[in-house]
């Protein structure tokens, strides 16, 4: 794949990584002693993504009941995503999974790092399928921070 079509998928690997996972909610395979509480806590969030020397950066309001989608990957309208290796637990979280576009566009993830309940970070790629090829795993990165237990009046919703 050549450099630029690479530049141009900037999108589409920022969208990938943050998709929302179809399945599983906090770790699987479940720890014994795993609590059912969210990893990170509801509230206003900022969160970033890099890949390929560009950043994206968003806020969002995360409802109590949206924890889940917003931790586990993040969440794009354009991407379905299962994460069948999904092992969260003691700051530690692992993802790695496909996701498709609403067009068929197919990219696989591997996301791995460390959270508190008002803060995380990933490291990982997106390797995306071109022509019938996959592309080597394309570096990228999710950093995100709780700014406000509260949402500020017109925040948009996750």
């Amino acid at each position: 794949m050549k450099p630029s079509a690479l530049i141009r998928l900037v999108p589409l690997l920022a969208g990938a990584l943050l998709a929302a996972p179809a399945t599983a909610p906090f770790a699987r395979p479940a720890a014994p002693a795993q609590s059912a509480a969210p990893p990170v806590l509801p509230g206003y969030w900022e969160y970033t993504t890099s890949a390929l020397g560009q950043r994206d950066t968003e806020t969002k309001c995360v409802r109590p009941s949206e924890i889940n989608r917003f931790f586990g990957g993040l969440s794009t309208r354009h991407y379905q995503c299962t994460y069948p290796t999904r092992e969260v637990g003691a700051g530690n979280a692992r993802f790695e999974g496909s996701c498709v576009s609403r067009s068929g566009r197919q990219v696989r993830v591997r996301l791995t790092g460390t959270y508190q309940p008002e803060e995380f970070t990933f490291r990982g790629g997106a390797s995306i399928r071109a022509a019938g090829i996959w592309s080597p795993y394309i570096p990228a990165t999710i950093n995100a921070r709780r700014l406000a237990a509260q949402c500020p009046a017109g925040a948009e919703y996750f």
